[in-house]
């Protein structure tokens, strides 16, 4: 007896997460309201994990190739088994114990961005949609540079006062702001770092549909605001964007005549802003200082190095807990008699990447980052010319951001660990794209 037709139906095929796109580059511009940029996430993590469930994971080719699958998960927890396994012994085991479960909420949030960028249209929107986010936030710091004012942080403020009644920055931080805040405002200073990370899209955006002129006025407008929000580890990481996004096009001979271009625009804006004359000369102190002047040069980094050098070899085997450094500091400060250079309370974190990981996560951390990372070059090396070409903008973007030889934020802080894995996902979806929507 032959069964029912009704039981021969095939699995209802996944139609793709078209809404995708649209939430990321919500999550984007929400930043400077990180309640609810967090919210966005959640909400986006939920939803996906939800059609999954509803599923039942069915269907995973029509929004990920099986290799863009593993890659992001696999760089998901590259980044969240350290701090899992950091938890155990970790000084505050509720504070560790709760950032590693409130992380795993990334990991839907990764197959989210990584299925909204594996095909032509998804990738149009998103990586155009972020180059647009990258020009405005430019033109507004622009418009800063010369008002005094930035127009989006303005009205987000209104916005703000409106509904609570309160400002988002008190007026004491809006007075001691000496540097450009952009969109983020006088209370979050990481304009610089977040659009040296960013900029890749703004870049090769420009390129792509402007030529050479594009580019050059891209990276011109892009640079004067990278230089003058102040922080140092942002002219590095944008110096290693224009080297490796403008060779392709200009060659080696006309990038090094940007570059010199580059230093005469340094040289005018010194002469025209003090705070940028004190950064750059205090760029130039760090070469030839002693210990002492070097901690200067640095802002006390050295100092917190040395201090992050104390816990690796306290607790090398998997550190004193990921956000647990303020806890240790007092304990490993080589100068605890003396003020600090940034002012009052513990250092919050190691303010280097490969310190922070080995200092808050021990050598098997490292260890799970380096695997993380080996996988994701991998997947560059045997990579076709075409998905190299789609996927240049977020690798460029993820690897300027995690370069060892830096100084950074705190990768696993809820603002820069998520952009850091949104960068990743990107780069995992545009890469390793699904077999039916390989177009460049």
């Amino acid at each position: 007896m032959s069964l029912p037709a009704a039981e021969f139906r095939p699995a209802p095929r996944a139609e793709g997460w078209r809404w995708a796109p649209a939430w990321i580059l919500l999550f984007v511009a929400l930043w400077p309201a990180p309640g609810y940029a967090e919210g966005v996430l959640a909400l986006g993590a939920l939803a996906a994990l939800f059609q999954l469930v509803l599923r039942r994971f069915r269907g995973g080719e029509q929004l990920l190739s099986n290799q863009a699958w593993a890659l992001t998960s696999v760089m998901f927890f590259a980044y969240w088994m350290p701090e899992l396994i950091s938890a155990f012994d970790a000084l505050d085991h509720g504070r560790a114990w709760g950032e590693a479960a409130t992380d795993l909420r990334y990991l839907p949030f990764l197959w989210l961005v990584a299925s909204a960028v594996a095909n032509e249209r998804g990738r149009r929107v998103t990586f155009g949609g972020l180059a647009i986010i990258v020009a405005v936030w430019t033109l507004d710091a622009l418009a800063q540079a010369v008002s005094g004012t930035s127009p989006l942080f303005f009205g987000i403020d209104m916005l703000k006062q409106a509904i609570s009644g309160h400002s988002m920055c008190s007026a004491a931080e809006a007075a001691s702001v000496d540097r450009l805040s952009g969109f983020l405002g006088p209370c979050n200073l990481k304009l610089g770092l977040v659009l040296a990370s960013l900029s890749p899209f703004g870049l090769f955006s420009a390129g792509r549909r402007f030529g050479l002129v594009g580019w050059l006025l891209a990276a011109a407008a892009i640079g004067i605001v990278i230089l003058l929000a102040g922080a140092r580890a942002a002219w590095l990481t944008y110096a290693l964007v224009l080297v490796f996004s403008g060779w392709r096009l200009l060659g080696w001979k006309q990038l090094l005549g940007v570059f010199a271009s580059a230093a005469i625009l340094l040289v005018g804006l010194a002469l025209a802003s003090p705070q940028l004359a004190r950064r750059v000369q205090l760029t130039t102190v760090a070469m030839a200082a002693d210990e002492a002047g070097l901690d200067v040069a640095l802002s006390g980094r050295a100092r917190i190095w040395q201090a992050a050098g104390c816990m690796i070899g306290k607790h090398p085997i998997n550190g004193v807990g990921v956000r647990n450094f303020r806890d240790v500091f007092p304990q490993c400060d080589p100068t605890p008699a003396v003020a600090p250079a940034w002012g009052h309370g513990p250092a919050l974190h190691a303010h280097q990447i490969v310190l922070e990981i080995l200092a808050e996560t021990g050598v098997v951390g490292l260890l799970l980052w380096l695997a993380g990372a080996a996988l994701a070059w991998r997947a560059w090396r045997y990579a076709s010319p075409q998905a190299r070409e789609r996927a240049r903008p977020a690798m460029l973007a993820l690897a300027v951001t995690v370069f060892p030889f830096n100084t950074h934020l705190a990768f696993y802080s809820t603002f820069w660990g998520g952009l850091t894995l949104l960068l990743a996902a990107l780069y995992s979806g545009s890469l390793l794209a699904r077999h039916d929507a390989l177009a460049p």
